[in-house]
Protein backbone atom coordinates (compact mmCIF):
# COMPACT_ATOMS: atom_id res chain seq x y z
CA UNK A 1 0.00 0.00 0.00
CA UNK A 2 0.93 3.21 -0.51
CA UNK A 3 1.93 5.53 2.19
CA UNK A 4 -0.49 8.22 0.60
CA UNK A 5 -3.33 6.38 1.04
CA UNK A 6 -2.00 4.63 4.26
CA UNK A 7 -2.46 8.77 6.00
CA UNK A 8 -6.13 8.80 5.09
CA UNK A 9 -7.23 5.00 6.67
CA UNK A 10 -5.09 5.70 9.87
CA UNK A 11 -2.55 3.12 8.67
CA UNK A 12 -4.15 -0.11 7.74
CA UNK A 13 -2.10 -3.39 7.95
CA UNK A 14 -3.83 -6.57 6.73
CA UNK A 15 -5.22 -8.82 8.99
CA UNK A 16 -4.49 -12.22 6.99
CA UNK A 17 -7.84 -13.23 6.79
CA UNK A 18 -9.04 -16.51 5.10
CA UNK A 19 -9.45 -15.60 0.88
CA UNK A 20 -12.56 -15.92 -0.71
CA UNK A 21 -12.37 -16.66 -3.80
CA UNK A 22 -12.87 -14.69 -6.49
CA UNK A 23 -14.37 -16.36 -9.49
CA UNK A 24 -14.16 -13.86 -12.26
CA UNK A 25 -12.14 -11.55 -13.96
CA UNK A 26 -10.96 -7.84 -12.37
CA UNK A 27 -10.40 -5.31 -14.84
CA UNK A 28 -9.54 -1.59 -14.98
CA UNK A 29 -12.31 0.77 -15.70
CA UNK A 30 -11.02 4.08 -17.40
CA UNK A 31 -13.34 6.26 -19.38
CA UNK A 32 -12.09 8.91 -21.10
CA UNK A 33 -13.14 12.13 -19.47
CA UNK A 34 -12.97 11.04 -15.89
CA UNK A 35 -9.86 8.69 -15.48
CA UNK A 36 -7.03 11.26 -14.99
CA UNK A 37 -3.72 11.32 -13.43
CA UNK A 38 -5.34 12.46 -10.52
CA UNK A 39 -6.79 10.39 -7.57
CA UNK A 40 -10.84 8.77 -8.75
CA UNK A 41 -12.43 6.67 -6.50
CA UNK A 42 -16.15 6.27 -4.85
CA UNK A 43 -18.27 6.22 -8.11
CA UNK A 44 -21.77 6.50 -7.79
CA UNK A 45 -24.54 6.92 -10.76
CA UNK A 46 -27.62 8.92 -10.69
CA UNK A 47 -31.09 6.47 -11.34
CA UNK A 48 -32.56 9.36 -12.78
CA UNK A 49 -30.05 10.95 -15.14
CA UNK A 50 -27.69 7.91 -15.38
CA UNK A 51 -25.05 10.60 -14.58
CA UNK A 52 -21.63 9.67 -12.75
CA UNK A 53 -20.95 11.06 -9.74
CA UNK A 54 -17.22 10.21 -7.89
CA UNK A 55 -14.84 11.69 -5.66
CA UNK A 56 -11.18 13.34 -6.80
CA UNK A 57 -8.20 13.95 -4.90
CA UNK A 58 -5.11 14.82 -5.11
CA UNK A 59 -1.91 12.23 -5.83
CA UNK A 60 -1.30 12.14 -2.37
CA UNK A 61 -5.72 11.11 -1.64
CA UNK A 62 -6.31 14.90 -0.38
CA UNK A 63 -8.74 17.45 -1.07
CA UNK A 64 -11.69 15.52 -1.41
CA UNK A 65 -14.29 16.72 -4.11
CA UNK A 66 -17.43 15.23 -5.42
CA UNK A 67 -17.49 15.53 -8.98
CA UNK A 68 -20.10 14.81 -11.41
CA UNK A 69 -20.46 13.58 -15.22
CA UNK A 70 -22.71 12.98 -17.97
CA UNK A 71 -22.24 11.13 -21.46
CA UNK A 72 -22.26 13.89 -24.34
CA UNK A 73 -22.94 11.06 -26.46
CA UNK A 74 -19.24 10.27 -27.75
CA UNK A 75 -17.45 10.64 -24.34
CA UNK A 76 -18.29 11.30 -20.46
CA UNK A 77 -18.06 15.19 -19.89
CA UNK A 78 -15.56 17.30 -18.26
CA UNK A 79 -16.74 16.78 -14.49
CA UNK A 80 -18.06 19.56 -13.02
CA UNK A 81 -18.74 20.04 -9.15
CA UNK A 82 -21.73 18.64 -7.69
CA UNK A 83 -24.77 20.77 -7.52
CA UNK A 84 -25.53 20.14 -4.04
CA UNK A 85 -21.85 20.59 -3.00
CA UNK A 86 -20.29 23.19 -0.49
CA UNK A 87 -17.01 24.43 0.66
CA UNK A 88 -14.51 21.72 2.50
CA UNK A 89 -14.06 18.43 2.17
CA UNK A 90 -17.04 16.56 0.56
CA UNK A 91 -17.22 12.49 -0.59
CA UNK A 92 -19.16 8.86 -0.53
CA UNK A 93 -22.02 9.96 -2.74
CA UNK A 94 -25.02 7.48 -2.65
CA UNK A 95 -28.15 7.55 -4.20
CA UNK A 96 -31.36 5.80 -3.00
CA UNK A 97 -32.52 3.16 -6.18
CA UNK A 98 -35.27 5.68 -6.74
CA UNK A 99 -33.34 8.36 -7.42
CA UNK A 100 -34.84 11.00 -4.73
CA UNK A 101 -32.05 11.22 -2.23
CA UNK A 102 -28.06 11.16 -2.61
CA UNK A 103 -26.23 10.52 0.96
CA UNK A 104 -23.01 11.55 1.54
CA UNK A 105 -20.00 12.85 3.92
CA UNK A 106 -19.05 16.66 3.89
CA UNK A 107 -17.84 18.75 6.67
CA UNK A 108 -19.85 21.45 5.20
CA UNK A 109 -20.38 22.69 8.62
CA UNK A 110 -17.29 24.04 8.86
CA UNK A 111 -15.64 24.49 5.78
CA UNK A 112 -12.90 22.25 7.36
CA UNK A 113 -10.62 19.86 5.24
CA UNK A 114 -9.76 17.82 8.15
CA UNK A 115 -11.60 14.45 8.37
CA UNK A 116 -12.32 14.29 11.80
CA UNK A 117 -14.83 16.55 10.86
CA UNK A 118 -16.76 14.57 8.45
CA UNK A 119 -20.87 14.60 8.87
CA UNK A 120 -23.22 12.35 6.89
CA UNK A 121 -25.52 14.52 5.08
CA UNK A 122 -28.46 13.63 2.64
CA UNK A 123 -30.14 15.86 -0.31
CA UNK A 124 -33.44 15.01 -1.87
CA UNK A 125 -34.83 15.75 -4.46
CA UNK A 126 -37.59 18.09 -5.59
CA UNK A 127 -40.38 17.69 -7.76
CA UNK A 128 -38.81 19.88 -10.17
CA UNK A 129 -35.85 17.59 -10.35
CA UNK A 130 -33.54 20.19 -8.76
CA UNK A 131 -31.52 19.23 -5.57
CA UNK A 132 -33.13 20.86 -2.19
CA UNK A 133 -31.10 22.34 0.20
CA UNK A 134 -28.92 19.14 2.15
CA UNK A 135 -29.58 18.41 5.80
CA UNK A 136 -26.73 17.08 8.34
CA UNK A 137 -28.48 14.17 9.87
CA UNK A 138 -28.61 14.21 13.23
CA UNK A 139 -27.14 12.80 16.36
CA UNK A 140 -27.03 9.78 17.15
CA UNK A 141 -26.04 9.05 13.37
CA UNK A 142 -23.52 11.91 13.45
CA UNK A 143 -21.11 11.75 16.21
CA UNK A 144 -18.35 14.31 17.60
CA UNK A 145 -16.11 12.05 15.59
CA UNK A 146 -15.93 11.40 11.74
CA UNK A 147 -18.44 9.35 9.96
CA UNK A 148 -17.63 7.22 6.74
CA UNK A 149 -19.71 5.90 3.78
CA UNK A 150 -23.61 6.43 4.46
CA UNK A 151 -25.12 3.64 2.46
CA UNK A 152 -28.78 2.89 2.76
CA UNK A 153 -30.29 -1.46 2.92
CA UNK A 154 -32.51 -2.84 1.45
CA UNK A 155 -34.62 -3.19 5.02
CA UNK A 156 -33.73 0.48 6.00
CA UNK A 157 -30.99 0.47 8.16
CA UNK A 158 -28.43 3.04 7.29
CA UNK A 159 -24.73 1.68 7.15
CA UNK A 160 -21.56 3.25 8.10
CA UNK A 161 -18.36 3.67 9.60
CA UNK A 162 -17.27 5.64 12.17
CA UNK A 163 -14.49 6.06 15.15
CA UNK A 164 -16.75 6.84 17.53
CA UNK A 165 -16.65 5.55 21.44
CA UNK A 166 -18.55 1.87 21.80
CA UNK A 167 -16.47 0.05 19.42
CA UNK A 168 -14.97 -3.25 19.36
CA UNK A 169 -11.94 -1.74 18.34
CA UNK A 170 -11.18 1.04 16.37
CA UNK A 171 -12.85 2.25 13.16
CA UNK A 172 -15.68 0.31 13.57
CA UNK A 173 -19.24 -0.41 11.17
CA UNK A 174 -22.30 0.60 12.69
CA UNK A 175 -25.78 1.01 11.17
CA UNK A 176 -28.96 3.05 12.40
CA UNK A 177 -32.79 3.33 11.73
CA UNK A 178 -35.26 6.88 12.00
CA UNK A 179 -37.91 5.31 13.80
CA UNK A 180 -42.02 6.47 13.31
CA UNK A 181 -41.36 8.90 16.05
CA UNK A 182 -38.51 10.37 14.05
CA UNK A 183 -36.18 9.57 16.58
CA UNK A 184 -32.78 7.70 15.26
CA UNK A 185 -31.09 4.22 16.89
CA UNK A 186 -27.86 3.31 16.38
CA UNK A 187 -26.10 0.03 16.71
CA UNK A 188 -23.17 -1.22 15.95
CA UNK A 189 -22.69 -4.10 13.71
CA UNK A 190 -21.27 -6.51 15.47
CA UNK A 191 -18.65 -8.94 15.77
CA UNK A 192 -18.96 -10.72 12.56
CA UNK A 193 -18.30 -7.56 10.47
CA UNK A 194 -15.69 -5.35 13.36
CA UNK A 195 -12.18 -6.36 14.71
CA UNK A 196 -10.03 -4.91 17.34
CA UNK A 197 -8.68 -2.94 14.37
CA UNK A 198 -10.33 -0.73 11.27
CA UNK A 199 -13.36 -1.04 8.90
CA UNK A 200 -14.55 1.86 7.20
CA UNK A 201 -17.11 1.20 4.29
CA UNK A 202 -20.28 -0.85 4.55
CA UNK A 203 -21.70 -1.47 1.18
CA UNK A 204 -24.84 -3.76 1.22
CA UNK A 205 -25.94 -5.49 -1.71
CA UNK A 206 -29.21 -4.19 -3.88
CA UNK A 207 -30.65 -7.86 -2.44
CA UNK A 208 -29.67 -7.29 1.40
CA UNK A 209 -27.83 -10.50 1.42
CA UNK A 210 -24.45 -9.32 1.12
CA UNK A 211 -22.32 -6.85 3.00
CA UNK A 212 -18.92 -5.57 1.04
CA UNK A 213 -16.99 -3.67 3.62
CA UNK A 214 -13.29 -2.12 3.02
CA UNK A 215 -10.98 -2.60 6.15
CA UNK A 216 -7.59 -3.45 7.03
CA UNK A 217 -6.14 -4.83 3.60
CA UNK A 218 -8.70 -4.06 1.75
CA UNK A 219 -12.83 -5.39 0.57
CA UNK A 220 -14.39 -7.90 2.75
CA UNK A 221 -17.40 -9.75 2.23
CA UNK A 222 -20.64 -11.10 4.90
CA UNK A 223 -23.60 -12.87 4.02
CA UNK A 224 -26.83 -12.84 5.83
CA UNK A 225 -27.50 -15.48 8.05
CA UNK A 226 -30.82 -16.28 10.12
CA UNK A 227 -29.15 -14.63 13.05
CA UNK A 228 -27.41 -11.80 11.26
CA UNK A 229 -24.39 -11.33 9.76
CA UNK A 230 -21.78 -14.24 9.51
CA UNK A 231 -18.25 -13.59 10.10
CA UNK A 232 -16.40 -11.70 7.16
CA UNK A 233 -14.18 -13.09 4.24
CA UNK A 234 -11.67 -11.50 2.73
CA UNK A 235 -12.07 -11.30 -1.09
CA UNK A 236 -9.47 -13.11 -3.37
CA UNK A 237 -6.19 -11.91 -5.07
CA UNK A 238 -7.61 -10.65 -7.87
CA UNK A 239 -9.59 -7.81 -6.00
CA UNK A 240 -7.20 -7.12 -3.02
CA UNK A 241 -3.85 -6.64 -5.24
CA UNK A 242 -2.21 -4.15 -2.20
CA UNK A 243 -5.35 -3.78 0.60
CA UNK A 244 -5.57 -0.17 -1.00
CA UNK A 245 -9.14 -0.50 -2.70
CA UNK A 246 -11.78 1.50 -1.63
CA UNK A 247 -15.20 3.03 -2.43
CA UNK A 248 -17.10 -0.29 -3.95
CA UNK A 249 -20.47 0.00 -5.92
CA UNK A 250 -22.78 -2.78 -6.58
CA UNK A 251 -24.51 -2.68 -10.25
CA UNK A 252 -28.37 -2.39 -9.96
CA UNK A 253 -28.53 -6.55 -9.95
CA UNK A 254 -25.63 -7.09 -7.80
CA UNK A 255 -23.86 -9.04 -10.56
CA UNK A 256 -21.22 -6.59 -10.59
CA UNK A 257 -19.11 -4.51 -7.95
CA UNK A 258 -16.99 -1.04 -9.12
CA UNK A 259 -14.29 -0.24 -6.73
CA UNK A 260 -11.13 2.10 -6.70
CA UNK A 261 -7.58 1.18 -5.98
CA UNK A 262 -4.08 2.93 -5.92
CA UNK A 263 -2.18 1.99 -8.53
CA UNK A 264 0.59 4.24 -7.63
CA UNK A 265 2.46 6.74 -10.54
CA UNK A 266 1.65 7.60 -13.12
CA UNK A 267 -2.37 7.92 -12.43
CA UNK A 268 -2.31 7.47 -8.72
CA UNK A 269 -6.47 5.79 -7.99
CA UNK A 270 -8.07 4.18 -10.82
CA UNK A 271 -11.68 2.35 -11.18
CA UNK A 272 -11.80 -1.51 -11.86
CA UNK A 273 -14.96 -3.88 -12.13
CA UNK A 274 -15.28 -7.07 -10.82
CA UNK A 275 -17.56 -9.29 -12.88
CA UNK A 276 -18.88 -11.53 -10.00
CA UNK A 277 -21.37 -13.08 -11.96
CA UNK A 278 -20.55 -13.33 -16.22
CA UNK A 279 -20.07 -10.17 -18.23
CA UNK A 280 -22.77 -7.78 -16.94
CA UNK A 281 -22.99 -4.81 -19.42
CA UNK A 282 -21.91 -2.57 -16.75
CA UNK A 283 -20.66 0.21 -15.64
CA UNK A 284 -22.47 1.56 -18.18
CA UNK A 285 -20.63 2.62 -21.44
CA UNK A 286 -20.52 5.91 -23.02
CA UNK A 287 -19.89 6.32 -26.96
CA UNK A 288 -18.32 3.77 -29.23
CA UNK A 289 -14.98 3.32 -27.07
CA UNK A 290 -14.50 0.37 -25.14
CA UNK A 291 -13.03 1.57 -21.52
CA UNK A 292 -13.13 -1.74 -20.03
CA UNK A 293 -9.65 -3.39 -20.81
CA UNK A 294 -10.48 -7.31 -22.01
CA UNK A 295 -6.64 -7.73 -20.13
CA UNK A 296 -7.43 -9.91 -16.62
CA UNK A 297 -5.71 -8.58 -13.80
CA UNK A 298 -3.33 -10.85 -12.15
Amino acid sequence: MKPRVVAFWLALTPLGAVAAAASSSVQPWTPPGVSSDLFESHPAFDPRTGELYFVRSSKSFSGWRMLHSHCDGTRWSDPLPAAFAAPGAEADPWFTPDGRSVYYISTRATGSIKSKDLDIWRADRGADGHWKTPVRLPAPVNSEEAEWFPRLAPDGWLYFGSNRPGGLGKNDIWRARETESGAWVVENAGPAINTAGDEYEPLPSPDGGRLILMADGGLYQSRLGLQGWLPRRKLGPEVNVNGSEIGALFSPSGKTLLFARDTGEPKSGEFFVWHIDGQEAWPPQCGAATTTASARIE
